[in-house]
């Protein structure tokens, strides 16, 4: 009865995971789109428009589903500023500023690293437990991001080893800020819940986006009418699927199966985005890059194994 029972289980959560591949692979996707964009879109205006997107289509989707706005406190409006800063307005210069750089493949696999960091970071500030599987995955990650980052070529897009330094850093950047916005989100998601965790930050952070457009004066009129239609499907993918949708999505998937079982699709991210940049932008993987991609994803899928083991005893 109780392998029945499981098997119905596995069987029932088939859909789900269906929807965090196609997630986690739409994720891919964005590095693709945002490499697109970075020849003819200045990073700011870029990161301001798909968010401006993302945002439109998270509250029209809260409005269509009929649910209502949760009122946060003062101290839960600065904890989503927080959010906004770290996990849209930086996260999103330094996505844009790197991908004019080093290609889309490369970018995919140094943030790959998302997992292992925020697992050691929650293990550094907040105690959780690491076991030794998890530990060596990690290690891993680590390891291959250094392969990564050390296999100089073929990345640099204007062929400079000092603009592939920086395009790193760039892309570095991004993963602090997302380990920033994952670390920092733990207490809203319980309080608020994730969508609105979600939606709130990503408003305060197109906010902080467009208010630095402005000052800088790289919003005009002539600069979007300028745009063609292949930018405008790039940002529509950006905004609506990669940054709207998706969140939904996955956190719904976190809902149904739990955070340390959706964190397996992880994996397809920087898959995705390197078979889409050799077939839509003609990107070239070196030997460095297909090793330390291989051994990233071998830490990702070992941070998570865990669960395999607790579901055969019937805990997840």
């Amino acid at each position: 009865m109780k392998s029945l029972v499981q098997s119905r289980s596995r069987e029932s959560d088939v859909p789900v995971y269906l929807k965090l591949a196609a997630v986690t692979m739409i994720w891919g996707g964005t590095f693709v789109a945002g490499r697109f964009l970075a020849d003819g879109l200045t990073p700011l205006l870029a990161a301001s428009l798909r968010f401006l997107l993302a945002s439109l289509a998270l509250l029209l989707f809260m409005a269509v589903a009929r649910i209502p706005l949760v009122r946060p406190t003062f101290r839960q409006w600065r904890q989503l500023a927080l959010l906004g800063f770290f996990g849209i307005f930086f996260y999103n210069l330094c996505f844009f500023y790197g991908l004019q750089l080093i290609n889309a493949s490369r970018a995919s696999l140094i943030v790959a690293l998302n997992p292992a960091v925020i697992g050691l970071a929650s293990w550094l500030l907040f105690k959780e437990r690491l076991n030794r599987i998890q530990v060596v995955g990690i290690a891993l990650c680590l390891v291959g991001a250094g392969v990564v980052i050390l296999g100089r070529d073929p990345s640099a897009l204007d062929g400079s080893a000092a603009s592939t330094w920086l395009g790193d850093a760039l892309i570095l950047g991004c993963v602090l800020g997302w380990g920033v916005y994952s670390l920092c989100s733990r207490g809203l998601n319980q309080a608020l819940g994730p969508l609105h965790t979600v939606t709130y930050s990503i408003v305060l952070g197109t906010l902080m986006l467009w208010a630095t457009s402005a000052v800088r004066g790289e919003v005009s009129l002539e600069a979007l009418l300028d745009l063609q239609v292949g930018q405008w499907s790039s940002l529509l993918y950006l905004g609506m699927l990669g940054s709207a949708l998706a969140y939904i999505g996955y956190y719904d998937g976190i809902r149904q199966i739990g955070a340390t079982r959706s964190g397996v699709f992880i994996a397809l991210n920087p898959l995705t985005a390197v078979i889409l940049g050799a077939l839509l932008l003609d990107e070239q993987m070196s030997g460095a890059m297909y090793l330390g991609g291989g051994v990233i994803l071998l830490g990702i899928y070992l941070c998570n194994k865990p669960f395999a083991r607790a579901r055969k005893r019937g805990i997840l």
